[in-house]
Parts: structure tokens; C-alpha cells; sequence
């Protein structure tokens, strides 16, 4: 494998397609498919034994999660991650690259790349454009389903990328972090309802929406555009940040976006909007939304 990709958030499809072809894809190297849709939509796990990247594995972001939470997708504990990694394949010594399936290139598969970091795990990349490019530069695909050997994984959970909601609350008064939401506008606004929920956003945060850093190929936009993006938005990124979304999702694309940037520490709010909604008092969801009482 080449040496200079290892620790790298971004791979290309050419560099997978060329470890695919020479057969590195094994112990040191696992390729999992984080795809998930709304099932009224999309079938994640069926398209996936129809199609996929030879030699990945499902990497099943509904069974990977704390399932008592009454949250979607909320951190498991550190022995069900890595007891749920390690029957895909995947050590401590393992070079993993996850990709998804969406439309826009990609959504869901830098939730997996912050998810191996925030269990410890650095050797992690996102497939840059996602399995819509990959087909579409006529990589090859496969339906063939393979079986890869257990291994062992030991997970530490690495606090510094997590914000609980405790921290989001203490921080509306402190303001320690920077905080910064993944939302389309209208949802940050409070203007159109976000998945069924009533929207808003937490006081103090900046909106910046995921697709901001894609391009209209799904690629991830360069480090330049990427850097003057934040500074439009006055988000300093040598000064503590934290993303939030809906369920904890599209707020790792401002992660990986600051990531690219040289910034390795933005914490993730898990709960996001989801969680705030229920528990945060009234005074701390603003929206723009005018209720009749």
C-alpha cells in the first residue's frame, strides 16, 4: 500500500481501483460501504448485494449504534464498535476506506470515517465522490459478497471529537466552542420542518449546509475553497469547533471539511437537533417560524 495514502482523509477512486486490481484489499486494508436511505426510498443493504466496490463489506450504520438511545444513530458503547468492526475485517493495523452510494457523491460515509476516529482509530479514509463516481470512471463492481476474516479491535472512545448535550448546553452561556450546523437554511432558519420535527437552531451556532464543500460532481471542494467557505462564514478554525446537524450525520462533513484543513479536532454534537429538540428549553431553540399560540 502506498505509504503517503495511510492517515489521509481523502483517497481517490484511481488509487482504490489500482490496491483493488493488485489485490491489497485484506487484513490492511478493508473497504466498507456506508450507505444508508430512508427506507421508503432506497434499499441500502439490498443494493449493496446488487452492486458494490469488490472486495467491501455493509458497514450497517442501523446496527452500529447505541440501540436503547431513543435518538437515531447515537455512538454504541466501545465494546459493541469494536466487536461489530472487527467481524468486518477490521484491526487496529487496518487501512479503512468507507464510501456510500448517494445521489449528491456522498452523505453518510463521513459519518463512518468519524465514527473508526472517534473509537481511536486514525487510519480511516473517505472514497472521494463516492460510488457514484467510482461507476461513473467505470471502476469495477461486483455482487459477490465477500467473507472477511475476524480480527481484533480495540476501541477508545476519543472525547475530544464528542459533544454531549450537557457541553451544548453549558456552551450557549460560556460560548467556548464555535458551533456550526450542517442544516439546509430553511431547517437552520426554523422556516420548513426538518423530517417531521419543528425546526431552529441552537443560539449562537453558525449554518453552514454539508453541500457547501461537495461539487457538483460530489467531489470534496479543494483545501482553498474549502478554507474561504469557513472564512465567509467567520468560523476560525484555529479556535475550538463543534458541528451539529439533524441526527448527527451531515455534521461530519464539517468535520472532515476542517480536517482537510489541518484541523484534526472538531467535535461532533451526536444528539444534534434531534436530541436538542426534546431536552433543551424553549428559550434556547431559535426559529424564525411564527407560531400562532
Amino acid at each position: 500500500m502506498a505509504p503517503q495514502v495511510r492517515g489521509r482523509a481523502l483517497v481517490t477512486a484511481k488509487w482504490l481501483s489500482e490496491a483493488v486490481r493488485a489485490g491489497r484489499v485484506g487484513p490492511s486494508l478493508r473497504i466498507l460501504d456506508a450507505s444508508w436511505y430512508p427506507p421508503q426510498e432506497r434499499n441500502a443493504r439490498q443494493e449493496f448485494k446488487e452492486r458494490h466496490i469488490p472486495g467491501a463489506s455493509f458497514f450497517d450504520i442501523e446496527e452500529c449504534r447505541d440501540q436503547s438511545s431513543p435518538y437515531d444513530f447515537m455512538l454504541p458503547s466501545e465494546s459493541h464498535f469494536a466487536d461489530y468492526v472487527g467481524r468486518l475485517g477490521v484491526s487496529n493495523d487496518t487501512h479503512v476506506v468507507v464510501y456510500d452510494g448517494d445521489k449528491l457523491g456522498t452523505i453518510y460515509a463521513p459519518r463512518a470515517w468519524w465514527m473508526f476516529r472517534a473509537f481511536g482509530h486514525k487510519e480511516v479514509s473517505v472514497l472521494n465522490g463516492g460510488f457514484k463516481n467510482w461507476v461513473k470512471e467505470g471502476h469495477p463492481v461486483t455482487a459477490e459478497v465477500s467473507q472477511p476474516a475476524p480480527a481484533v479491535f480495540k476501541a477508545r472512545r476519543n472525547t475530544v471529537l464528542l459533544k454531549t448535550f450537557e457541553e451544548m448546553i453549558q456552551n450557549v452561556g460560556s460560548l467556548r466552542f464555535q458551533v456550526v450546523d450542517s442544516r439546509p437554511e430553511g431547517r437552520f432558519r426554523g422556516t420548513e420542518l426538518d423530517q417531521g420535527l419543528e425546526s431552529g437552531h441552537i443560539p449562537g451556532a453558525v449554518n453552514i449546509p454539508f453541500h457547501s464543500f461537495l461539487t457538483e460532481t460530489g467531489h470534496e471542494k479543494s483545501i482553498e475553497e474549502i478554507q474561504e467557505i469557513f472564512r465567509e462564514k467567520k468560523v476560525d478554525l484555529s479556535k475550538p469547533l463543534a458541528a451539529t446537524c439533524r441526527k448527527g450525520v451531515t455534521a461530519c462533513h464539517i468535520a472532515l471539511a476542517a480536517y482537510l484543513c489541518g484541523k484534526r479536532d472538531v467535535a461532533v454534537y451526536d444528539g444534534s437537533w434531534s436530541e436538542w429538540f426534546h431536552r433543551a428549553p424553549p428559550r434556547y431553540k431559535v426559529s424564525e417560524l411564527k407560531r400562532n399560540k
